[in-house]
């Protein structure tokens, strides 16, 4: 019943992950807020919480325009399964902005396939991809994607390999700007650090905790499964996976070079609910999806819970 529920992209189920996303958010910061009051942090708390419903909504936008996975709503669901998981990383409120940013730079590459207009969306991610940065750091690695869609779709055009420098250039310059004008020229010394945590810390589990190192290996196992299932379709899709994938290696690689207590695993969530909801997807048996989606939700319910204590 859940499964044929989430089947569906219909207004109510934008309406269900919209309440369920809002519980499990502010039950969160209700048990975290601790000595401060509410009217203190309430208006950054619906910000924050704004930027992530509008993600979970730009997934499902980005999965039905560019087909990285059938009509339904699972991509959302998984991707909401992943933050009320993850919700002890909801501290790191930097990583939401950027990671809602990284979404739309995300969506326009992916769009480059189509070869039309390639210069204006190489422009339009890179210009997003630089604001992500502004708000962390480490986001301005997903630069290399955009090289990388340049050298698939269209690497001939020579005009092609200059725009990604003129989208960070535009940024940069206004953002001189607004701080020349300010008087924090600072900020880009003190904001791009880009701390290497791998090569910091003793122990590797201060880098990546056991739920992370979990997650990451279950999310990679998923890929070779559906990459398999895939090898042997049309390569459209294939090749659009394997760009989602860079996506989510990129990720880890930026997770891998931060400490444990700052680790952006938000940016990973994205691939890792495409490549999830593929395999649900490769599930014949009705009741079989049912279990697996029940399993999933009543496993990140339980750790939601374990982070509340």
């Amino acid at each position: 019943m859940i499964s044929s529920f989430f089947g569906k992209t219909k207004p109510i189920n934008y309406i269900v992950l919209a309440i369920l996303l809002f519980l499990f958010y502010f039950t969160d910061v209700f048990f975290q807020i601790g000595e401060q009051r509410i009217n203190q942090v309430i208006a950054l708390e619906l910000l924050l919480f704004t930027v992530l419903l509008f993600s979970v909504f730009t997934i499902n936008q980005i999965v039905r325009a560019e087909k990285a996975t059938e009509s339904n709503s699972y991509a959302m669901l998984f991707f909401l399964l992943l933050i009320v998981t993850f919700s002890d990383e909801l501290v790191l409120q930097y990583v939401i902005f950027a990671n809602f940013f990284l979404l739309l730079a995300f969506w326009r590459i992916l769009s480059v396939k189509s070869i039309r207009n390639v210069k204006h969306k190489i422009f339009d991610a890179s210009l997003l991809i630089t604001i992500a940065s502004l708000f962390y750091d480490w986001a301005l690695a997903f630069m290399f994607l955009v090289f990388f869609v340049i050298g698939v779709y269209d690497r001939r055009t020579f005009k092609n390999w200059l725009v990604p420098f003129l989208g960070m250039a535009t940024i940069f310059f206004l953002t001189f700007t607004f701080l020349q004008l300010k008087g924090s020229l600072n900020f880009f010394e003190e904001h791009y650090q880009f701390s290497l945590g791998l090569f910091t810390t003793k122990s590797f589990f201060q880098v990546l905790n056991i739920k992370t190192l979990i997650y990451l290996i279950l999310t990679i196992i998923v890929s070779v499964l559906v990459f398999v299932r895939l090898r042997n379709t049309s390569g459209g899709k294939l090749l659009l996976l394997r760009i989602v994938f860079l996506i989510f290696v990129l990720g880890t690689g930026i997770i891998l070079f931060t400490p444990a207590d700052a680790s952006p695993v938000i940016i990973t969530f994205f691939p890792a609910a495409v490549f999830f909801t593929n395999y649900f997807e490769a599930i014949a048996k009705r009741k079989l999806q049912e279990v697996v989606l029940i399993g999933c939700m009543a496993l990140a319910c339980s750790l939601f819970a374990i982070h509340l204590n």
